[in-house]
């Protein structure tokens, strides 16, 4: 079974919101001292916005500029992390997490971000420590982010049953959490509760739309489960929406024998 990696990226921006070239145009111009922090902030939402349409480069160029305008803005470097994480030039992200954790030591988020880069580079244990910070701060609003971060890390590590413990955490906090559900369907099939997989991939595709990921690890539970027609639908469905998948390709390889094109 491919191991299905889900490193939560959160942007910790207020009123993240699409920018027009005229609010490009006002932030360009010169400002005056007192006016350098709203600009700043204002060019963090620019990067994100242009982060959303795939224009990279125009983001980086906007982050540069904040960083410029305010060097104590926190958000600018956490977005800027998330930027180089998504192009995987993990070294740089995480100088930008110690950055940011530099101006601001204490933020939960931050720590919880930067463990989740750690896992994704697998730098598990300090990874957990990282977010451990995240969700032993008592003012962290959000403790289901950290605990399925940390859930998802564990099951990535490869271990399962403290994986299932802060998973189930998150989702006392947040029962329909999808992250958290999907990891839960993964463990289910890792180690061969099929009944569990089903249940939360079952409460995934509620929340959620099915993807690859997700189907696949439906399709293996309906089977183990001697379920043949749901199974037939799931690996139809796979076939038929994602048919250029890396599931789909073992898939095929698994149901060689049998007939499941429509």
């Amino acid at each position: 079974m491919t191991k299905i990696i889900r490193i939560i990226l959160i942007i910790t921006i207020t009123g993240m919101t699409a920018c027009s070239t005229k609010e490009d145009i006002v932030v360009d111009k010169k400002v005056q001292e007192p006016d350098l922090i709203q600009a700043s902030a204002l060019n963090v939402q620019l990067a994100l916005g242009y982060i959303e349409r795939d224009q990279l480069n125009i983001a980086q160029e906007k982050l540069d500029k904040a960083i410029e305008q305010n060097p104590d803005n926190v958000d600018a470097y956490t977005t800027y992390a998330y930027l180089k994480r998504i192009i995987k030039e993990y070294d740089v992200a995480e100088d930008y997490y110690l950055q940011a954790l530099d101006i601001k030591s204490n933020d939960p988020n931050i720590h919880n971000n930067y463990g989740g880069l750690l896992c994704q580079i697998g730098r598990y244990d300090d990874a957990l420590d990282e977010i451990q910070k995240a969700y032993k701060n008592p003012f962290y609003e959000t403790l289901y982010l950290a605990y399925a971060n940390a859930g998802t890390c564990l099951l990535q590590k490869g271990d399962y049953k403290e994986a299932e413990i802060m998973l189930r955490k998150a989702l006392r906090e947040q029962p329909s959490y999808s992250s958290a559900l999907i990891s839960m369907a993964e463990i289910g099939v890792a180690t061969e509760k099929y009944m569990m997989a089903r249940a939360y991939i079952q409460r995934y595709h509620a929340v959620a739309r099915p993807s690859a990921e997700s189907l696949w690890l439906q399709i293996q539970s309906e089977k183990a489960l001697g379920a043949q027609e749901h199974y037939l639908k799931y690996a139809r469905q796979l076939i038929r929406e994602f048919p250029d998948s890396d599931e789909a390709g073992l898939l095929e390889e698994m149901a060689k024998n049998e007939r499941i094109r429509e």
